[in-house]
């Protein structure tokens, strides 16, 4: 089996410990495969303005971000996939009537589309994101192309109606006990990917990936080497060919070294 050619890595616990800082081992690992030649990404649910400076550190210009909506490779944005906004209208609408906060983000900023309740304050508290939390405006949606709603619930809220029309129209992946991403049916990393390696006249069993959530599933499968943090959920280590150690026991440092790129 030949060596990957890229490798995608995750973000939160992935690229970075459960403190948001990069290890020492994974900086070290990501600058030794640049040096070799081996293309290194990121493939993430955030947007590209939660992690410029993750950028700058590891001197990545090429990125799968907001769960593959808004790719870009060498710092040129190739392929973007918004939500459909008929069916985006009406999830905000009932949202506000339910009560629940949701936030809309596209590649520069992320707004709250009505009030914000505690759900929404904890979660996104739990990204730990450098900047204000996002101001209200209910009007951004119409102004500017939205690439992922984030919706705050819990898993014991009744959420049975976000399967009927016009809902449906998106997928909606938990990464916690009260935030839900809102992407695209077709949407994922894996289909982002996709849209990379066509343009890179690379094909999947030409590309490694590291990830541990649940937006992590279709990637790791996607590839021809998925590799799961050793802290990854399980429904990410069934779908990966290895698991690795933990991000804070060189996770990605180990799991590059068994598959010979170290």
């Amino acid at each position: 089996m030949s060596k990957p050619k890229i490798v995608f890595f995750d973000i939160d616990d992935t690229l970075y410990d459960y403190d948001k800082k990069i290890p020492e081992s994974t900086a070290e690992a990501v600058h030794r495969l640049q040096k070799g030649g081996v293309i290194t990404a990121i493939a993430t649910g955030r947007a590209p303005f939660m992690f410029r400076d993750l950028r700058a550190q590891l001197d990545i210009h090429t990125f799968i971000s907001i769960n593959g909506s808004y790719v870009v490779h060498q710092d040129e944005a190739v392929y973007t996939n918004p939500l459909q906004d008929s069916a985006l209208h009406a999830l905000i609408e009932k949202a506000d009537e339910l009560g629940w906060s949701m936030t809309l983000v596209n590649e520069e900023t992320m707004k709250m589309a009505g009030p914000v309740d505690e759900k929404a304050k904890k979660g996104i508290a739990s990204l730990k994101l450098p900047f204000a939390f996002p101001e209200q405006d209910a009007h951004f949606a119409e102004d500017h192309p939205i690439y992922q709603g984030l919706l705050f619930y819990s898993e014991a809220d009744n959420s049975r109606f976000l399967k009927d029309t016009p809902f449906n129209a998106f997928r909606y992946v938990r990464w916690h006990e009260y935030g839900v991403d809102v992407i695209p049916g077709s949407g994922s990393k894996a289909a982002g990917i996709k849209q990379l390696l066509n343009r890179l006249n690379l094909t999947p069993e030409d590309a490694c990936a590291f990830g541990d959530g649940n937006n992590d599933v279709e990637m790791l499968a996607y590839v021809g080497t998925g590799i799961a943090m050793g802290n990854a959920v399980n429904a990410a280590k069934k779908s990966a060919k290895l698991v690795t150690t933990p991000v804070d026991q060189d996770g990605i440092y180990n799991g590059l070294k068994e598959i010979g790129l170290l």
